[in-house]
């Protein structure tokens, strides 16, 4: 059974048992999926309401652009599980003779890249949907600000999570342009989606 088809109750008692996997990296994806899942919320809200007319078209295009994001997320939650598997099964292979040795770490090397771009991944999507989260936040239904911000925050918590994921991978990799650019990304991103939550954590203590 995938990750994602798991009841709330059994994927944490999965996620806090002796085991691997579900880890940090799906937990991650799982808090991008609850920001959209937040996100469309409020914009549903919204929706309908006599005061917010002039945001109706606006947030018809929020609902459907987090039920994109929201179908995504929950597909990370079993792709970056399926990711670090391929990084035990390559530690796990035969090491016996130098042509072992050379096609274990050429497995190990692949499998690391790949449980770096996942959450990569995640991190980039989750960063994209900041923008329409704040702007549903300020333009969207007042009684559901809170909420909102929840959204907000969750969409953080998965940004840098993710993040951290990349971050321990790339420690195991050989490839210096894949390793430079990565960090580049994970700077760039960390620091400009902290700023936006500080603001806007700023702006919703004045509003309620």
């Amino acid at each position: 059974m995938k990750l994602q088809d798991l009841t709330l109750k059994q994927f944490l008692e999965k996620t806090a048992a002796n085991e691997a996997l579900p880890g940090g990296g799906s937990a991650s994806a799982l808090n991008a999926a609850i920001a959209s899942a937040l996100t469309g919320m409020m914009a549903n809200l919204t929706i309908g309401k006599k005061n917010y007319t002039a945001m109706e078209d606006q947030m018809k295009k929020t609902v459907e652009e987090m039920e994109e994001n929201r179908k995504h997320f929950i597909n990370d939650i079993d792709r970056d599980a399926d990711a670090y598997s391929l990084v035990m099964g390559a530690y796990k292979l035969p090491k016996e003779t130098d042509e072992q040795k050379a096609m274990r770490g050429k497995k190990i090397q692949e499998a690391m890249k790949e449980a770096s771009l996942v959450p990569m991944e995640v991190a980039e999507r989750a960063y994209k949907m900041l923008d329409t989260i704040i702007d549903t936040i300020r333009k969207g239904n007042k009684n559901a600000v809170t909420d909102g911000m929840v959204g907000l925050m969750a969409g953080r918590t998965a940004i840098m999570g993710a993040l951290l994921n990349v971050r321990i991978n790339l420690g195991g990799i050989n490839d210096t342009v894949f390793v430079a650019e990565l960090k580049e990304k994970c700077d760039r991103i960390e620091k400009e989606a902290l700023e936006k939550e500080s603001e806007m954590i700023d702006w919703v203590k004045s509003v309620i």
